[in-house]
């Protein structure tokens, strides 16, 4: 016997208006995808410094295990000088990295030791797969105990490379 036959149309009015509310809500969180930054993530401002030139950046701060997961996943567009830092606890080894599922831009990502400098810069096409385990990982090859994901070529064209480093705040952004 069809379910629809067993309860009042009264109820299943109510269900499938309620199926639609949250597809709808689902919908409208799922448009916040823009290149702003997300509200309730804190952005530092700061800088790459190379041997002859800083460049400014403003990075949404990532701290915790569920933010990290999230990072930029649902994102279509970053600003030019944008970009987001994750920052763990305690290093991380070489073999750790990051991966593209559901996130729709291509990224560079820069992965710093404790002192901001850059051990290994990787770039990381987005991932089509619905299923995350079919999605390339890019393990940092470093130990590291942050990384900044960027617009891709980001690094490359602004001269940033192995060695330079990230400083943050109030730190001096002056050429080493």
């Amino acid at each position: 016997m069809d379910i629809q036959n067993r309860l009042p149309a009264s109820f299943l009015m109510n269900y499938r208006c309620t199926l639609l509310f949250l597809a709808l809500v689902l919908a409208g969180c799922s448009a916040s995808t823009d290149a702003e930054p997300t509200a309730d993530l804190p952005v530092l401002k700061g800088c790459f410094v190379t041997d002859t030139r800083t460049i400014n950046v403003s990075l949404e701060l990532v701290a915790t295990p569920q933010e990290r997961r999230k990072g930029l996943m649902g994102r279509e567009s970053l600003g030019a000088s944008s970009g987001m830092l994750f920052e763990y606890q305690q290093s991380q080894s070489p073999d750790h990295g990051f991966w593209m599922y559901q996130t729709l831009i291509p990224l560079d990502i820069a992965y710093l030791d404790e002192k901001g400098s850059i051990g290994s810069i990787r770039q990381m096409v987005p991932c089509t797969s619905r299923d995350g385990s079919r999605c390339p990982s890019y393990p940092s090859g470093v130990a590291f105990i942050s990384a900044v994901e960027m617009n891709a070529g980001f690094f490359e064209a602004n001269g940033i490379g192995l060695g330079d480093t990230l400083k943050l705040e109030k730190q001096d952004c002056k050429p080493r």
